[in-house]
């Protein structure tokens, strides 16, 4: 099979510009199709490891043993002590032989996409909950790679009579591991119990539930600071916000419900979404996803920041949910820039989080929204019942009401799943 490859130099554009990087890789990628390494090298630079080269090979598959060809390790051998790399940073997960098979070939540290998505994650892990979810990941991700770690003692494991204090030990880390897994599992659970019954609580309210979902660093957390006036954490690096965040929105007198939470990536560790399933349901249960997309990148990587969230949304079970697509970071556009933003996604609007541009009109397109799906009812609502008022005016915002020697006679819109509340002040229909 013809193959082709490239390699770069890019020491003097990633290395950092005082001092020198404790860690410096080479990128390297095994592809049908010329891909760009920018998503590989963003996610080195979030973990703070300075990127010196890379090499690509275009390949159908990768190779089963070594992910790179012969030729092309001996390639890779060379340029990582040109350019003096201290680690290989893959722009696939390996396989645990893949892994071995790499660092003995290469004599230099080898790590995975996974393992850098994992790393990153477990310094921007803050809360109780996010922490255990990450170490379940690492856990989980590490279990299969354990064989390597006593090749020392790999003499001992030869047939019977042989057995020895190597394969033990070896059997002793992985039931360790398991034990773990099985306590953080169920720690996780009963967090996740404990998250049920606050969402439980919210859904009781009715208040409308929107979720932000988006590619990382897309800005999502500006714009629900924007929105809502809170002040959530932001920066500009990949997966900065792990835990999931809510806040009131309130908009033409009816409160939503605005929640954030983990951003996606093209080929997200399927450890990340298994762990981190229990606040990706936020999105899932959401009435209204935002996906989110930085409108200053790229078309073809507007679509496949578009293209990788969809993927994720449907493995979470969010692939039916209704969703508006919100083009981000708009004061980064150049006038050529907007016209092709807005001409190439026709139902998206384009905002800003930090100037304001746009976000009048993703409120009012979010009530009107809302509004479409909301059933009507008449009420005729006794004077006593004054807490059902209050709720019906945090239900339907703005409502028609009319005061009546029996009550009071209220129309208004309703979401379909709280109007049987309601049932036993309904007003008989009139017929036609």
């Amino acid at each position: 099979m013809a193959q082709r490859s490239r390699a770069r130099n890019s020491q003097a554009q990633d290395a950092p510009r005082e001092g020198r990087a404790r860690q410096r890789a080479v990128c390297i990628a095994s592809q049908p199709a010329t891909e760009d390494l920018a998503e590989l090298r963003e996610l080195l630079r979030t973990a703070g490891v300075a990127v010196v080269g890379e090499l690509v090979q275009q390949r159908e598959q990768p190779h089963p043993n070594s992910y790179l060809g012969s030729g092309k390790l001996e390639e890779l051998k060379t340029l990582a002590a040109e350019v003096d790399a201290n680690v290989i940073a893959c722009d696939d997960e390996l396989s645990p032989r893949q892994e071995r098979t790499l660092e003995s070939a290469l004599g230099l540290a080898v790590v995975d996409r996974t393992a850098i998505i994992l790393d990153i994650f477990a310094r921007h892990a803050g809360s109780a909950e996010g922490k255990l979810q990450v170490e379940l990941a690492q856990l989980e991700y590490n279990l299969a790679r354990m064989r390597g770690l006593w090749t020392h003692l790999e003499r001992l494991g030869g047939g019977i009579g042989t057995r020895g204090p190597g394969e033990t030990q070896i059997e002793t880390d992985r039931r360790l591991a398991r034990n773990r897994i099985s306590v953080l599992r169920r720690r996780l659970r009963g967090v996740h119990a404990s998250r049920g019954v606050m969402r439980s609580e919210r859904e009781r309210s009715a208040l409308p539930q929107v979720a932000l979902a988006g590619y990382t660093n897309a800005g999502k957390s500006t714009l629900l600071n924007a929105l809502t006036g809170s002040d959530v954490s932001v920066a500009d690096r990949l997966f900065h916000t792990l835990d999931p965040t809510t806040r009131a929105l309130e908009i033409n007198g009816r409160t939503y419900l605005l929640s954030d939470t983990v951003g996606f990536l093209r080929k997200l560790p399927h450890q990340l979404v298994d762990a981190f399933a229990a606040t990706l349901e936020e999105t899932s249960r959401a009435a209204l996803i935002l996906h989110v997309v930085d409108a200053s990148a790229s078309e073809e990587n507007v679509e496949a920041m578009t293209g990788a969230v969809e993927v994720v949304l449907d493995e979470i079970g969010a692939g039916e949910r209704p969703r508006l697509l919100v083009l981000n970071k708009a004061d980064l556009l150049d006038e050529l820039g907007r016209t092709r933003a807005v001409n190439g996604h026709r139902d998206a609007l384009l905002v800003s989080a930090v100037s304001g541009e746009g976000l009048e009109a993703l409120c009012e397109r979010i009530d009107e929204i809302f509004v479409s799906s909301l059933a009507p009812v008449e009420l005729l609502v006794p004077y006593a019942d004054g807490a059902r008022l209050a709720e019906l005016h945090e239900l339907a915002g703005e409502l028609d009401r009319e005061d009546t020697p029996e009550g009071v006679h209220v129309r208004a819109l309703l979401p379909a799943a709280s109007v049987g509340r309601f049932e036993r002040f309904a007003l008989p229909r009139k017929s036609a």
